[in-house]
């Protein structure tokens, strides 16, 4: 209920206000039936602006860190996300993928809508990073459709550290849907599964417009932050 509350009394309508979304190719997303929509993720304002546009309700997968913070920001926070309907996903651990597979098959098997980020982290510096597996399998395994999404605009409105977004119009693009039924019983074959997730990926960056880099996000950040020294040590060599 709280869901849509949000979505059509509450936040929904400020965000159309506010943000003014272009929206483009809205007619891809089935009326009915189980789908993925997979995205770029450029910002924290990703998980709202999107299901606010769309007529049904689509489930996220989010990270368990929003369901699990300290004090009364983390109790709001998490439930606010358990009350729009996202699911927690322990992303930690050998398991952490397999998990997030099986909540997302759960999903899909109900017949609804499956919002995920192919990238598995927010883009740091606004490119396009390589797409982790997990969409491919879920895609495969559950036989339906993939529908590319490019949200273009948000990482200038809230990039990284920036609590409060600007007030910029933004634009919401939907492809054509992805069928992979050629692929089907093959969703532990490796070079299969690489092949469906470049495929998406290749479909969101038509859409966005991005520079890719062909390597995880979470690496290449990781790799950035150890080569700054620390704030300290740059005082020092000052």
């Amino acid at each position: 209920m709280f869901y849509y509350v949000l979505k059509y009394v509450v936040l929904g309508p400020l965000l159309r206000v506010l943000f003014r979304p272009r929206i483009e190719g809205l007619e891809n997303i089935p009326e009915e039936g189980a789908a993925i929509v997979a995205g770029n993720h450029l910002a924290f304002s990703d998980h709202f602006l999107m299901p606010a546009i769309l007529k049904r309700r689509i489930t996220f997968l989010a990270k368990a860190e929003y369901f699990t913070g300290p004090g009364i920001k983390g109790r709001l926070t998490a439930f606010f996300f358990r009350s729009a309907g996202q699911i927690p996903v322990d992303r930690s651990g050998k398991d952490a993928g397999q998990a997030a597979i099986r909540e997302g098959l759960g999903v899909l098997g109900k017949g609804e809508l499956l919002g995920i980020y192919p990238e598995g982290t927010r883009s740091h510096d606004g490119r396009l990073y390589k797409g982790k597996v997990g969409v491919a399998v879920m895609a495969i395994t559950a036989q339906v459709p993939v529908i590319p999404c490019a949200m273009v605009g948000t990482f200038e409105i809230q990039p990284p550290g920036q609590v409060v977004p600007k007030i910029k119009r933004v634009t919401i693009r939907f492809g054509e849907p992805l069928d992979f039924s050629r692929y089907a019983g093959m969703e532990n074959q490796k070079a299969a599964i690489r092949a469906v997730t470049d495929e998406i990926m290749y479909a969101i960056l038509g859409l966005s417009g991005q520079e890719y880099v062909d390597e995880y996000a979470a690496k290449v950040k990781a790799a950035e932050q150890e080569a700054v020294p620390p704030k300290k040590f740059r005082k020092l060599r000052r």
